[in-house]
């Protein structure tokens, strides 16, 4: 994966906007960026109690994507093992920086390890991250076990 800068929110307004956008489907697709998956499930886990997003996140993201004119098939789309690996990675964060505003929250993480855009990379190899079975289905990883995260 290619380095890019990371793009952080200057608001938790800006934070709550990505996730109801995304649960809405009002969010812009150019805005639909890694830095925003991490924001909304941040936001999800700490401000939705209502929201499990091991369960309803598959589909949210899902149904975003073909609102915007995606498909989720076993090359493009929806990525389930990334979706629940991402996950893990949040809850980790919020587990160990949980305090203070939300956009803070986000922000560090978007700066830690855990958000990374390869972090997933140090658990699974990329042929199997990027293979469809991992698209389609969790898939236990190749390299380091979950634990780790």
């Amino acid at each position: 994966m290619t380095d890019h800068p990371i793009r952080y929110f200057a608001s938790d307004e800006a934070v709550r906007r990505v996730a109801s956008g995304l649960l809405d489907r009002s969010l812009p697709k150019e805005e639909w960026t890694h830095e925003a998956h991490l924001a909304a499930c941040t936001c999800l886990l700490a401000e939705h109690p209502d929201f499990e997003p091991e369960r309803d996140l598959p589909g949210t993201i899902a149904r975003y994507n073909k609102s915007k004119g995606g498909v989720n098939d076993a090359t493009q789309g929806y990525h389930e093992t990334i979706t629940q690996f991402s996950i893990a990675a949040v809850r980790a964060h919020l587990a160990q920086d949980g305090e203070g505003r939300l956009v803070d929250r986000v922000n560090r993480l978007l700066a830690s390890e855990r958000g990374r855009r390869d972090y997933p990379l140090r658990f699974y190899s990329k042929a199997l991250l990027f293979s469809p079975e991992a698209r389609l289905g969790q898939v236990e990883p190749d390299v380091l076990p979950l634990a780790e995260v």
